[in-house]
């Protein structure tokens, strides 16, 4: 991760305070907004959605010059915090669960969905930037992704509306497919495993996943998350990926040319990753768990801050410019993968 040096001419510590405030309160209020809307209506939107939705709300005011470094700070280099700590999601242990066929599935599935999205934004008339973050959101892992592929989205006019827009749709069409998977699966005479292995590669965010998976049985619910779990995986792999592909084009889309993240972005993220394999076997076992729970708890609240900060930053009526165009990229990019997801299961039964 990028260290928190200043340089010559970069904002002063004092300058980020403003924003950092206004988003970590945008943040503080949707925490507590989403329990009271599901003890209200019954149902309540993702803290990360309602983050979003009301720092859009409060842009007119958040568009005063002193909070854009606190902005900054939050969506380009927080962000790459909260990522780097999704390593301690995972476990190697899970994932070499899966069988190569499985991983073999995922991997090409994810890569089709990401060039699939981007050529669909390309023939639409779109910036190639949106389709990767709807390929992004539609391959790995919903808002996280887009988040994450944001940092190598070179800018342009129109980059924080989408972004805004991607989220959005990452939760709502995850929200829907959640209910339409699982009656789907039936009616395909998947088994046990084959569910699992469907849920958990065509739903975009985790929750949903886990909400699908074991509201048909616990065995699908396991096997849901972990090919779930090995998406989150490769998040950085899709990222480096996504910005080495982009980096070679300058101003194509009439933004600047995108820089890959910096190697410690990854290189904590894959550490992370080993160091969450190995101390659940050791003796500081318990301590680590403890470890765990806090940093976990501090990526959820780094990612909250930076969609907050993202939002405060992205006006509603440039996010109300998107029009079907964006939808059908983003609905384009969930029918491939789930296209691809069928197809690769039913040729794994001959396997």
């Amino acid at each position: 991760m990028p260290e928190a040096t200043v340089s010559p001419g970069a904002p002063r510590p004092a300058a980020w305070l403003p924003g950092l405030a206004l988003a970590l309160a945008v943040a503080l209020a949707a925490m507590a907004l989403e329990p009271w809307l599901r003890r209200t209506f019954g149902a309540s939107l993702p803290g990360m959605v309602l983050a979003l939705v009301i720092g859009i709300l409060l842009n007119p005011i958040a568009r005063n010059p002193v909070f854009k470094a606190g902005f900054d700070l939050a969506v380009k280099r927080l962000l790459r915090y909260a990522i780097a700590l999704l390593g301690l999601r995972i476990a190697l242990s899970d994932i070499a669960g899966l069988g190569w066929p499985a991983a073999l599935l995922a991997i090409l599935a994810m890569a089709c969905t990401v060039a699939g999205a981007m050529m669909l934004a390309r023939l639409l008339g779109l910036a190639r930037g949106y389709g990767a973050l709807a390929g992004a959101a539609c391959a790995v892992c919903g808002a996280s992704a887009t988040l994450a592929t944001a940092t190598v989205v070179p800018d342009y006019k129109q980059k924080a509306a989408d972004i805004a827009f991607t989220v959005v749709m990452a939760n709502a069409l995850s929200t829907v497919v959640m209910i339409a998977y699982p009656p789907l699966a039936v009616a395909l005479g998947l088994d046990v495993r084959e569910t699992g292995l469907f849920l958990g590669l065509t739903i975009h965010d985790m929750a949903q996943v886990v909400g699908a998976g074991y509201a048909m049985s616990e065995p699908v619910g396991n096997n849901a998350v972990i090919i779930k779990l090995f998406r989150v995986f490769l998040l950085l792999p899709v990222v480096l990926g996504i910005g080495w592909v982009l980096m070679r084009q300058e101003g194509g889309d009439g933004g600047t040319k995108a820089k890959v993240p910096l190697p410690g972005f990854a290189l904590v993220f894959l550490a992370l990753v080993v160091v969450n394999s190995v101390m659940p076997g050791t003796a500081l076992a318990a301590q680590y768990a403890s470890v765990k729970s806090v940093l976990s708890s501090l990526s959820g609240w780094l990612m909250m801050i930076a969609i907050a900060a993202l939002g405060l930053g992205t006006s509603a009526g440039a996010v109300m410019a998107t029009g079907w165009r964006h939808l059908a990229v983003f609905l384009g990019a969930t029918l491939i993968i789930l296209a691809l997801a069928l197809a690769g299961i039913f040729a794994m039964r001959v396997l």
